[in-house]
Order: C-alpha cells, then structure tokens, then sequence
C-alpha cells in the first residue's frame, strides 16, 4: 500500500503513485560549513564594535565599569562562536546510535586467585 492509499497502490518510492520525497533531505556538507561560517562570522561581528562602543560609553559616562562590563561582555564571544560553529546538526530519527544498552561481558577482568613468587 502507498503511503497515502487515496493516490494509488504501489508500495515502491519513486513511482507515479508514490513519489519520492526530497524535503526532508539533510543539507550537504559544503551547505552546513557555510551556514556554520556565517554564525562563526555574525557572532564574531560583535567584538570589535563592542570594543568601540566601551570606548564611547567611557567618552560619554566617564564610568570605567561601564566600559569594563561590555568588554567582559565580548570576552567570551570567541569561545561561544567556536562552539556553535563546531555544532552538528541534530540527529535524525533513523542515525543509529552507537550505545546500544547491552552489557558486554568480555571477561577480560576475571577474578580469580593471584600467586605471588617470594623469593
């Protein structure tokens, strides 16, 4: 039976009566790089005018906390954009998952009685 039995009945994908649905493909690899470039890009874009606007702040409010808060506000940019950069996509539904929840007993620590050579 198709996937929607009001269209036909043939059971195989790609036919007239079941077509092949392409929507939910995952992007390609080159297509994710860039999209994680331009998040790398767009967060690191708030560095340097943060850097700037501290030295106006300071211009302005003559207050160096001020001035300080949005500088420790930019620290951590670089190490937020590396690491959503560095972001997979999620996992599907059908990616496997490497944990399988069984227990492996391999014996490869056996107990056991332990001689000792006193010499």
């Amino acid at each position: 039976m198709a996937r929607n039995g009001a269209f036909g009945e043939s059971d195989e994908a790609g036919t007239p009566d079941n077509p092949v649905l392409i929507t939910a493909a995952q992007l390609s690899v080159e297509e994710q790089h860039k999209a994680r470039v331009r998040k790398y890009m767009t967060i690191m874009a708030f560095r340097f005018p943060a850097l700037i606007f501290a030295a106006i702040a300071y211009g302005i409010w003559e207050n160096g906390w001020i001035s300080m808060l949005i500088i420790g506000a930019s620290i951590p940019l670089p190490w937020i954009a590396v690491l959503i950069a560095n972001d997979r996509p999620p996992r599907t539904k059908d990616e496997p998952s490497r944990y399988d929840g069984r227990r492996h007993n391999s014996g490869a620590l056996e107990a056991g009685t332990h001689h000792t050579i006193e010499g």
